[in-house]
């Protein structure tokens, strides 16, 4: 979850309990980091790191990691995976690079801002760089194979293609009359840019700035700024960068299930703030109630207004059209210092959507001691508490299943690797029938995993 994520989210709270306890525990080595080393023992037999020169030496690998402890840890794997299959091939060793440490460039994680570093420190004896996510399983001897259909000498914007199949907000409604024709990479399966075109991204980054300081959808804005409005280069798809193993072709993979950091956090040990106002009381709140809101240990509604039916506490700040800073603000100065003091999380969640925030109860205590507030109570909450929380150096942990839009605004390709945690807006669609279709405890996952495989069949 990053600051630019616009507005509220939905919520699954036992994903969210799983979720939560990765920030305090670590993953065990994966079976499929197992399978990876089992299969490089074979790669003795096979010749392919004498044919045609492959050498491993010229891809760069940079995965796509973040500063929390159990993120770097599954990164750590991820790369020692890369190197032990490397070293079978009896080749040079590859560059691995975990984008967390260059974090010292401001922006690194959205990518643009690091091509003049890669430009300068391995256009020279390099031909690939190579994305990944932490999550991604890498085959290195298809890859090579992979790689080697592309003139290492051209430019090459290579990944697996997802596409809109109709025009979204989150997309800024690019390409209204014909969706499906902007192709934008996968970034779990993995993604590669030739050197030849990080140098020409270079020049064009040193010739003019980034045109926005803020970013929503990472993987479309990439494909947007390399396409250039048309001038540029579009993606080409691979069907060997794969997110389900779908062949032995497949070079890359990914592991589609929540995370494994040990016994989910208990609910009890979670406090649930939902944010409304008095005209959303009769439509919104009880979507609310239908769907998840039995699953919380402590919850309370906030509102402009005091309705003792639902029931509401009036937090003394008027509604606003646009950002919720003043409320929110609000709701964790209440946390802090009036709710039950012994709960360590908090989340926030807005009455059409499900989560917002979820925030720590020593990163909220750092917060407002440090005096930063809104500039004013409609400033954009997420804004406000991304500047804030950076300038303290808490990092904000940013996870892919929170989603800042409905099912039907994204790829369906997309949503089919993944178990979502919370998505946004009743806009033209039935909540209730997203939630017990995506996101309901129990009974429903049965029912979830084969909508999901039938999402895959059908792709």
């Amino acid at each position: 979850m990053r600051p630019p994520a616009r507005r509220g989210r939905r919520l699954a709270l036992p994903a969210l309990l799983s979720l939560l306890t990765c920030s305090l525990a670590f993953a065990l080595v994966s079976e499929d980091v197992k399978k990876e080393a089992k299969q490089s023992k074979n790669l003795e037999k096979s010749d392919i790191s004498k044919k045609n020169d492959i050498d491993l030496k010229e891809i760069v690998f940079v995965i796509q990691s973040q500063s929390n402890s159990f993120h770097v840890k599954k990164a750590e794997q991820l790369k020692q995976s890369i190197l032990k299959q490397s070293a079978d091939l009896t080749q040079e060793m590859p560059t691995v690079l975990l984008l967390h440490q260059l974090a010292q460039q401001e922006g690194a994680w959205t990518i643009l801002p690091l091509l003049p570093h890669f430009s300068v420190m391995y256009s020279r004896n390099s031909s690939w760089i190579f994305f990944c996510e932490e999550e991604t399983r890498i085959q290195i001897v298809q890859l090579l194979e992979t790689l080697r259909r592309y003139d290492p000498s051209k430019e090459w914007f290579l990944g697996k293609a997802l596409y809109d199949e109709e025009s979204t907000i989150i997309h800024h409604y690019a390409f209204s009359e014909n969706p499906t024709v902007f192709k934008y990479p996968d970034l779990a399966a993995g993604w590669a840019l030739s050197i030849p075109l990080v140098n020409k991204l270079t020049k064009r980054l040193k010739s003019e700035s980034l045109k926005s300081d803020f970013t929503i959808d990472l993987k479309h804005e990439i494909a947007l700024y390399i396409w250039d409005g048309g001038d540029g280069l579009p993606l080409t798809p691979v069907p060997e960068f794969c997110t389900d193993v779908v062949g032995s072709s497949c070079a890359t993979s990914f592991q589609s299930s929540l995370p494994l950091c040990g016994n989910p956090v208990k609910k009890e040990d979670i406090f649930v703030a939902v944010k409304t106002c008095k005209k959303f009381h009769g439509d919104r709140i009880p979507i609310v109630k239908q769907t998840w809101a039995g699953q919380a240990g402590h919850l309370e509604y906030y509102s402009d207004y005091t309705d003792s039916s639902i029931p509401t506490v009036d937090l003394g700040i008027p509604n606003t059209d646009r950002g919720h800073c003043g409320k929110t603000f609000a709701i964790l100065e209440r946390f802090l210092n009036h709710s039950h003091d012994k709960i360590p999380w908090l989340v926030i969640v807005d009455d059409d959507t499900l989560i917002r925030m979820v925030f720590s109860r020593e990163a909220i205590r750092r917060l407002l001691t440090s005096k930063c507030r809104c500039y004013s109570n409609d400033a954009p909450d997420d804004m406000v508490l991304g500047m804030c929380f950076s300038g303290l150096g808490i990092p904000v942990t940013h996870s892919p299943l929170f989603h800042q839009a409905r099912p039907v605004d994204y790829p369906k390709d997309y949503l089919s690797h993944q178990v979502p945690v919370s998505f946004h807006k009743h806009w033209n669609i039935d909540p209730v029938k997203v939630y017990f279709t995506w996101l309901a405890p129990g009974e429903q996952d049965r029912a979830r995993q084969q909508r999901r495989r039938g999402l895959q069949e059908e792709l």
